[in-house]
């Protein structure tokens, strides 16, 4: 059963003209970076949590409208205060391990949400020192301009903004972004276009930025739809044994060689984190500690992931005999 609550809409804040955050009547326990997946009409769509849970009373994302895009369209065309929404829960690994950490963020357009989220509540807190460059295509383009000018003003020691106009400065390049060399000691994290990404990508590691400083927050519009029920495969009998470490808690299974990993832990009343559930997405990221599967689909992942270890357990099926798996 598709475990998913209906939440009624406080607000519908306009914050761009093709910008709009919606603001949740409800509580919700959520790390700061992460998102929520909701219902569009016939679809599903991730949009991330733009609010602070350190800062801001009510849950709230922010969905930018795009050209073509089903799911932006409906929620900027549909949600109103009142309308009643189905969401899944929070979900994503893209958040800080620490609040105290020095962060270098770098956020292009739609990808300020959930890097605004880690702002405020980084500054809220925490200690460290964060520096942010965003890019954007034109100065009515910058979502959160006023918010984040307040934040600099009031933490001129600990929060630098650096605005990027492409409409100024054409787009960045990897030698544009040698100039925050001094802060390639911080936890890097990036949200964005992917061309934006990959550039920003090649800049930290050209600067010696080891991978795990490292992270990226990508999201694919979802081809099915997570709300609706999953039909399950038949089961031959030829089983694997999967060893799960989830929030300290150690769990032993017999692994159905047919049936996908996430989907047997759910059966066996795990409460493992997803959301998607078809490989777009990576919320149900593990790690394989011992043993070997196979992953249906990854259009998440990239090689330097896959050669750590990690995998989607909601893709993924078992090769050997006994697997170990760890949730970080």
């Amino acid at each position: 059963m598709v475990e998913y609550q209906q939440v009624t809409v406080a607000e519908v804040i306009k914050e761009t003209a093709d910008a709009v955050s919606i603001v949740f009547d409800t509580e919700m326990d959520y790390r700061p970076g992460q998102f929520l997946t909701l219902r569009c009409g016939p679809v599903a769509r991730c949009y991330s949590l733009s609010s602070s849970p350190h800062l801001d009373d009510r849950p709230q994302v922010t969905v930018k409208r795009i050209p073509d895009g089903y799911g932006s369209a409906w929620v900027c065309d549909n949600v109103r205060a009142g309308t009643v929404l189905d969401i899944l829960p929070p979900a994503g690994i893209f958040s800080p391990s620490s609040l105290d950490d020095n962060l270098l963020l770098f956020a292009a357009g739609s990808g300020i949400t959930p890097v605004i989220s880690i702002i405020k509540s980084a500054l809220t807190n925490g200690t460290g020192r964060i520096v942010l460059l965003y890019a954007n295509r034109d100065q009515e383009s910058v979502i959160f301009a006023s918010t984040l000018r307040e934040l600099a003003d009031r933490y001129p020691d600990r929060f630098t903004v650096i605005h990027w106009l492409e409409s100024l400065q054409g787009l960045p390049t990897p030698r544009h972004l040698t100039a925050l060399k001094p802060f390639t000691g911080f936890q890097s994290f990036l949200c964005g276009p992917t061309p934006f990404m990959d550039v920003v990508t090649q800049a930290l590691k050209s600067m010696g930025v080891p991978r795990d400083r490292i992270h990226v927050e990508r999201f694919i519009s979802l081809s099915g739809n997570p709300f609706e029920e999953t039909v399950e495969e038949a089961v031959d009998g030829d089983e694997a044994t999967v060893e799960v470490d989830l929030d300290g808690e150690q769990h032993t299974f017999q692994w159905p060689r047919n049936k996908k990993l996430l989907d047997l832990l759910l059966e066996k009343g795990i409460q493992a984190p997803y959301s998607c559930r078809e490989g777009a997405c990576s919320a149900c990221a593990c790690r394989i500690e011992q043993g070997e599967v196979k992953m249906l689909q990854n259009e998440i992942l990239d090689q330097e992931d896959l050669d750590d270890g990690i995998v989607l357990a909601c893709q993924s099926l078992p090769v050997t005999d006994t697997v170990k798996i760890t949730y970080t």
